[in-house]
This record gives C-alpha cells, sequence and structure tokens, in this order.
C-alpha cells in the first residue's frame, strides 16, 4: 500500500483554498493506481446477485496494490458493497449498480452509527470503514431496490421507537460500543445509509448519480480528507438527507446536484454522551457551487451535534425550493458547540425562514428520559449576500436562556416579502440586523426601527 502511495505522490493533485473564512487545510485527491478489475471477471452476471463477485474483485484490487474496481454498462444486482483501501469503485457511464431490499443482503451488522448513536447495524449499500486513499466514482447509477425500505419508512406500522430506545439506553449508559449489535437486540429493521464512509482518510466522491436510498443517502461518519465533487442525488424518501457530514474534517463538497427528501447539507457531531466520548467535532468544510432542486433545509446543523461543529461555509448554490436556508437545531441534552458558520451566495424564490435557531428539538427522542442536560454554545452565524423572493419568516432565534446565542450577523440579505414575522429574537445577544432588507412586511418595518 505505501509504495502505491508513494509512486503517485508526485503527481498527485493538492486542493488549496486560500480564499477560505478560516484556516481551510489543503485537500489531496485520491488516486489509483493504473489497474482496472472489471467486476464481470470475477463471475458478475447481468440479472444475477453479483455481490460475491464485488468482494472478490474488491480483494484482488487491494491485493495486486490497487487500483480500479469496474462496473461495466448494464444493469448489475448486489447486497452490500465494501469498499477497501486504494481501490476505486468505478461506474461506467451506462452502468446501473441495483441493490436488493432483502435486510438479509446487509448481514452480518458492521460498525456504523443511527442518528448519532454508535452501534453495528445493517450494512450501509456502499461502505468503507478504516480505508485509506479509496473512493467511489464514474457517471454510472446507484439504484437500490425500495420497496421494502419504504415500508419501514412509516414508522408508525413499525416498533422503530422500541430500537430507538435501546440505542438511546445504550448510548445514555456508555454501554460498550462493540456489543451494541441492534440487528440482534431488537426485531425493528434500522434502515442503513445508501453510503457510508466510516473512519476513513483520503476519500473521493465524484459523478456518480444515486436514486434513492433507504436513509440517509451519503454519511460521512469519522473521515479526513474528503472531496465530494459533482453528485447527482435524488432521492425523496424519509430521513433522505442529501449529505450529512458527522464528526469529520477537512472536507469539500463542490458541485452537483440534489433533490433530497429531507435536508441538503447537514453537519452534525453525535449524539449527547456518544458525541462527548468520540469528542471529534465537524470541521473545516466547504460546500460549493451545488444546485439545490429541493431541501427541508439548504444548511442545516444538528440535531445530532455533541461533539460540536465549526468552520463551515455554503457558499454559491442555486435553490430551486427549500423550507430552511439556513438552521441550527439542538436540545438540552446535546451539549457541544455551534461555531462559525456561513451561508453565502444565495438565490432562492420562496421558503418558509432565511435563518433559524431552535434550542428545544426532541423530534421522535422526545419520549426517551433526560440523563443530563448540557446546554449547546452557539456563536458566530453569518448569513451574507443571500436574496429570497418571499419567505414566512426572516430571522427565528429561539435561544437557551442559560448560555444565549453570541453572534449572528446578516449583511446584505434581500427579502421580497414577509407573509409571517420578520424577526423574533429570544435568549441572543451581539445580534446584528443591519444587513437585512425586507421589501414588504408592516412587521419588518416597525421591528427594524426600533
Amino acid at each position: 500500500m505505501v509504495a502505491v502511495l508513494a509512486a503517485h505522490s508526485a503527481r498527485a493533485e493538492i486542493l488549496r483554498f486560500p480564499d477560505a473564512p478560516f484556516e481551510m487545510p489543503q485537500i489531496p485527491v485520491a488516486k489509483f493506481a493504473d489497474r482496472d478489475f472489471s467486476i464481470a471477471d470475477f463471475g458478475a452476471k447481468e440479472g444475477v446477485k453479483a455481490t460475491d463477485a464485488f468482494a472478490a474483485a474488491m480483494a484482488e484490487c487491494e491485493k495486486a496494490g490497487g487500483g480500479r474496481v469496474v462496473v461495466p454498462k448494464g444493469k448489475w444486482l448486489t447486497g452490500a458493497v465494501h469498499l477497501r483501501s486504494n481501490c476505486n469503485l468505478h461506474l461506467e457511464e451506462g452502468a446501473t449498480l441495483e441493490f436488493t431490499d432483502d435486510p438479509a443482503d446487509y448481514l452480518p451488522a458492521v460498525p456504523s452509527s443511527w442518528e448519532g448513536l454508535e452501534c453495528l447495524n445493517y450494512s450501509p449499500l456502499v461502505y468503507a470503514f478504516g480505508c485509506t486513499n479509496v473512493a467511489l466514482c464514474g457517471k454510472g447509477v446507484l439504484r437500490p431496490r425500495m420497496a421494502f425500505w419504504k415500508k419501514l419508512m412509516n414508522e408508525t406500522a413499525t416498533d422503530i421507537q422500541g430500537a430507538r430506545a435501546i440505542l438511546y439506553k445504550w448510548g445514555s449508559e456508555d454501554y460498550p460500543v462493540e456489543r451494541r449489535d441492534i440487528t440482534k437486540a431488537h426485531s425493528a429493521v434500522m434502515r442503513p445509509q445508501c453510503v457510508q464512509f466510516n473512519r476513513c482518510k483520503n476519500v473521493l466522491i465524484e459523478d456518480v448519480t444515486i436514486c434513492e436510498s433507504p436513509f440517509w443517502t451519503i454519511h460521512l461518519l469519522l473521515s479526513e480528507d474528503v472531496i465530494v465533487r459533482n453528485v447527482n442525488v435524488d432521492a425523496h424518501g424519509f430521513n433522505n438527507d442529501g449529505i450529512d457530514i458527522e464528526m469529520s474534517r477537512n472536507v469539500l463538497v463542490d458541485g452537483g446536484v440534489f433533490s433530497a427528501g429531507d435536508d441538503g447539507f447537514v453537519f452534525k457531531a453525535g449524539r449527547n454522551r456518544d458525541g462527548w466520548r468520540i469528542g471529534v467535532p465537524t470541521e473545516n468544510v466547504l460546500v460549493r457551487n451545488a444546485h439545490v432542486k429541493f431541501a427541508h433545509s439548504l444548511l442545516c446543523v444538528g440535531s445530532e451535534m455533541s461533539a460540536g461543529v465549526r468552520n463551515v461555509r455554503v457558499e454559491n448554490c442555486r435553490v430551486d425550493e427549500c423550507w430552511k436556508l439556513f438552521y441550527v437545531k439542538t436540545n438540552a441534552r446535546r451539549g457541544g458547540f455551534v461555531d462559525g458558520i456561513t451561508l453565502k451566495g444565495v438565490n432562492a424564490g420562496n421558503v418558509k425562514d432565511v435563518l433559524r435557531v431552535d434550542t428545544n428539538v426532541l423530534y421522535q427522542w422526545k419520549s426517551m428520559p433526560t440523563y443530563e442536560e448540557r446546554i449547546t454554545r452557539i456563536g458566530n452565524l453569518v448569513a451574507e449576500n443571500l436574496t429570497v423572493g418571499e419567505t414566512q419568516r426572516a430571522v427565528t432565534l429561539n435561544g437557551d436562556g442559560r448560555n444565549p446565542i453570541d453572534g449572528v450577523t446578516l449583511r446584505n440579505v434581500k427579502v421580497g416579502r414577509v407573509t409571517d414575522k420578520a424577526i423574533a429574537i429570544e435568549s441572543a445577544k451581539n445580534v446584528d440586523m443591519d444587513g437585512l432588507k425586507v421589501h414588504e412586511c408592516e412587521s419588518t418595518r416597525k421591528e427594524l426601527n426600533r
């Protein structure tokens, strides 16, 4: 492995970020040996489940010192595909990788996390654990079969709250992670992520199209030096975020088209004691030049963010439809911090909120007991050069009086019309609204002239 990396080091591409608003380390672009291992050469046939062929091709590629595991043009059926160091899973144009929706095809359970809690769970459909110099590339398509997963998205028809309660208890009581096999502890199937890079370094995801997902679409967990370029995500199911960046650092998301059933770009850092124990914040992240066709939120921090989120900028994105442009959510169990988050250079039509901070968001976990309270420190939020046609609310800051939001700045934020309340602030200080310009809203004129 070392020899392969050394052989390419002289001509490896390095990305630098001199204009970043924080000290953004340079990121090396993953590079691979000029060797191809076609799954067809390892027994894969169209229409027949090829899980074993993928595993064999990946093992041979790693053994040879790395290269590309190639998925040729055609329609290929498989269960979980596990990546390896120095290997690039390359989908040729015209290739469709179709994943079964049989949970048995994603066992045995692998180290993962579910909504910020570490566990052993069904394998993500494309999964990399502890890999260095690894990639998912090419102009092909990942397309999970969704019939079974869609049934599980109706949570009222499953006993998923029972499984959540087990996970929550494990995390709250520091139960050993290696014993947290949720697939054996409860009958409910905790839907796996579509793509997960877990504890990986030097990651490249480029050009691929992902159509639908059982759960989160792309999950970067405890990884660093990650580049996501020109990816197309079209996933509209329950919890189908575009990209979840969790306890990861030095990440670039550049270009791409995203249409998500939930939030677009999400920045997380573990839930409660699990986040505190691991203690790795999400930091140094740039998202730029993306086209977001639909998302609940464009830039979303939380609500799992107990190890902290800092130094994040989302900029120059085209937004067709979105509920919230800039959203920070937490609760009194989370602790952690949110610091230095910027949304810049976005044009949007109609939204519900331009900038919103909520500090009492619990969702389905509200029925779980509070083991410990830690208040999240939130500050240095910047919204700059935003243009919005119509919004229900411009700025809503619902801080916690025990540790108020400290530092919110709006610069050149233009809103055509506000249909509800333009500004609502509770438990926040050092809030600069001078850069907010609203064309039409009676309440805004009164509030801004106070």
